[in-house]
């Protein structure tokens, strides 16, 4: 461990992208603390520490929404943005087409993405406004129109902005911007969690830190298990004979890994499982049928068998979604033929395609099982114990690991890469 420390601090240019990196998130967590005026934070936290669904999505932003900051929605709306347009590529052809011309395609994909987190943001910020100007807490005051836009746009902005930094730390290829702005957030609530562990201490309750600490290592153990795991395909290249020399003829495999898609499904599923709720809050104090549709609403996701079934299955669905996303069969198979290269026994081509997508789908089925177990384990284990704690703990440990397994595959890349140029 030392010494790869030693090579990463050799190399300046993966030194200044890791520099880089950790700044940003530095500005992250500071702009998390500077909230907006005029807002009672203390009633907030009142407010939060009662709402289960509020007080979950404050602890994955890293407590932005405790502090009614700057960047209050966090990435959420740019999530969810994503989410909107992978669906869209699928079914509409326009942009289905746009996906298969390559990188000029994806960026304007990427374009369309930004563009309509502006509109999402300021819609996501007039509903959290409207949610906390109706608790029974007094958390806004007075507002009239102008503090209302005021506010809908600082925080829009803030989104945007956290948005950016997103993407500049994923052209450093240390790992996925959004990715680590989630995971710097829940990292930076961990101090409080020991903190508050340690002093509610309950001797009498010591079988559910038992449980926590089982739990955490079964967490660590699966996600290393699902995220290294993979299968190498055999792939052999034919013999060309150029002049009195002959090229190829060597053997070679091709790695299909189980779990493609990373913590992308993990962070998906998190936004969509807890949007009907949110919703829900903003009319479950109104009247007629509306507010008792809220209400049933909110009962049903506060349900955990429910709960923990639709989380399972939106993880399990959006496993094989992202995977289909970034993994292209048929570019494989073309790239293996204008190789020379074949796997023995599958003819080249449109066979190769079907058995690389056959493959694919096995592995995929074990891989987003396994992924989603992982993720309802603590619901599982919340349900014999009843403490909450847990619950939250143990998917922002399910986050925490899989960023840092991706995010130290991604520096090992760069020292490889570093080595060969030197060579």
């Amino acid at each position: 461990m030392i010494e790869k420390f030693k090579r990463i601090w050799k190399i300046k240019d993966l030194r200044g992208r890791i520099f880089f990196v950790l700044a940003m998130l530095v500005v992250f967590r500071a702009a998390a603390h500077v909230p907006l005026p005029g807002i009672n934070t203390e009633n907030l936290k009142a407010f939060l520490d009662g709402n289960q669904i509020l007080g979950l999505l404050n602890i994955f932003s890293g407590g932005t929404m405790e502090n009614f900051s700057l960047v209050l929605l966090g990435i959420a709306p740019y999530i969810t943005a994503s989410i909107i347009f992978q669906l869209l590529t699928m079914v509409v052809p326009q942009l289905e087409e746009l996906s298969k011309e390559g990188e000029s395609g994806q960026q304007k994909i990427n374009m369309y993405t930004r563009l309509s987190t502006v509109p999402l943001a300021l819609l996501q910020a007039f509903a959290m406004i409207k949610l906390l100007s109706q608790s029974q807490f007094d958390i806004m005051g007075t507002l009239d129109a102008f503090k209302y836009a005021s506010i809908m746009v600082t925080i829009t902005a803030g989104t945007i902005f956290l948005m950016w930094i997103g993407e500049l730390i994923s052209e450093k290829n240390i790992g996925n911007g959004i990715s680590l702005l989630i995971f710097a957030g829940i990292v930076s609530a961990l101090p409080t969690t020991v903190q508050n562990a340690i002093v509610n201490y309950d001797p009498s309750q010591l079988y559910l830190y038992v449980m926590f600490v089982a739990m955490a290592i079964v967490t660590i153990i699966g996600v290393v298990i699902i995220n290294e795991g993979q299968r190498n395909i055999p792939v052999s290249y034919a013999k060309q004979v150029r002049g009195n020399k002959t090229f190829g003829g060597n053997s070679s495999h091709l790695p299909l890994r189980v779990n493609m898609a990373g913590v992308i499904p993990i962070i998906f599923a998190i936004s969509v499982v807890l949007f009907p709720s949110m919703v829900a809050q903003l009319f479950v104090n109104g009247g007629g049928f509306m507010a008792s549709a809220s209400r049933a609403t909110i009962a049903l996701f506060n349900n955990q068998w429910f709960y923990g079934i639709v989380y399972f299955l939106l993880v399990f669905g959006f496993t094989y979604f992202y995977t289909a996303v970034i993994f292209h069969p048929q570019k494989m198979a073309e790239n293996l033929q204008r190789q020379g290269a074949f796997i023995p026994g599958i003819r080249p081509g449109k066979e190769t395609e079907k058995y690389l997508q056959s493959t694919m789908s096995k592995l995929l089925f074990s891989g987003a099982f396994f992924l989603g177990a992982i993720a309802v384990l603590p619901l599982i284990v919340q349900a014999f114990t009843g403490s909450q704690s847990l619950v939250i703990g143990g998917t922002g440990l399910l986050i925490v690991v899989s960023v840092a397994i991706e995010m130290a595959k991604q520096i090992e890349s760069q020292i490889k890469m570093h080595e060969y140029d030197r060579v």
